[in-house]
């Protein structure tokens, strides 16, 4: 009787994360079937309007044509996205293994003083950051590197998880090697990095995907030059066209199209990500 009990609440389970699965991907797969659509069709009732009369590559066409900057954007977001992740990655490791292994000083004032700042939305500072890139010519025409700079300079604060992991790996490996003659540097890349793939891996993602999705400091940054734009602004851009309809298909296939890197790299990699999350949750 208990065993019929478990087994038909597992049902009941299955059955409503199937229904959560399918209203969650839904739209992924309106988006998907938008794509394909001509750009001058109309659609007209349910039926029509999920699925397309003719499936056409109209939408993805011009995107690689010369009418569109599609490319352009694409690659703007790639070079931002890429450098963040790896210089923010480097900053965040050197902080975490800093708190995570030193004693100096001001050392638990100092992270419960980033831990009060990260609390502030980063808006706040929109402005003040905007007067300060402006003045090193690093707007406009220069927003990715100041998009760049952005990300990374206060990429330090990040430091809760990645120092949560360092904590797990136990400190006598450290004095065995102080010992041996190693130093503070070589501890850390041969000895600690090689033990942190996960949260390393998890922390690129992170890093990575930030600026890939990012549209408000892109915009603001970046406001009025179009060469500087990241797609998540070019593609803004696009809908607020008079010609909603027709763009609204190239918006759908864009869409489609920045979703597959960061798709493919958490499939393949979401093994590490889980254990990066779990690993620098433990409490140092």
């Amino acid at each position: 009787m208990k065993k019929k009990k478990v087994d038909v609440s597992n049902v009941i389970c299955y059955i409503v994360l199937i229904l959560i699965s399918l209203i969650w991907l839904f739209p992924f797969f309106c988006l998907i079937m938008q794509s394909f659509r001509s750009y001058n069709e109309a659609g007209g009732g349910m039926v029509n309007y999920l699925f397309p009369k003719k499936f056409s590559f109209d939408s993805y066409a011009f995107l690689f044509s010369g009418e569109s900057k599609f490319l352009r954007w694409y690659g703007n977001t790639l070079i931002i996205a890429t450098f963040v992740s790896i210089f923010q990655t480097i900053v965040v490791i050197c902080v975490s293994y800093a708190l995570s292994r030193l004693r100096f000083r001001g050392r638990k004032g100092l992270m419960n003083f980033w831990l009060v700042l990260g609390m502030f939305p980063g808006f706040l500072t929109m402005i003040c950051l905007y007067f300060l890139l402006k003045q090193m010519g690093l707007t406009q025409a220069g927003a990715i590197p100041g998009l760049i700079l952005i990300s990374v300079a206060s990429s330090g604060m990040g430091y809760y998880v990645c120092k949560g992991y360092f904590d797990t790996i136990p400190k006598s490996l450290d004095e065995a090697a102080i010992i041996d003659g190693a130093t503070r540097a070589q501890i850390l890349v041969q000895m600690i990095i090689p033990l942190s793939k996960p949260i390393i891996i998890y922390t690129a993602l992170v890093a990575f995907m930030a600026p890939w999705c990012d549209y408000i400091f892109a915009s603001y940054v970046a406001f009025g030059m179009s060469d500087s734009y990241n797609v998540a602004v070019a593609m803004q851009r696009w809908v607020w066209t008079q010609d909603y309809q027709g763009y609204f298909t190239r918006f759908c296939a864009g869409g489609i199209l920045v979703a597959v890197p960061v798709t493919a790299l958490f499939m393949s990699l979401q093994k590490y990500y889980v254990e990066g999350v779990t690993g620098g949750s433990v409490k140092g």
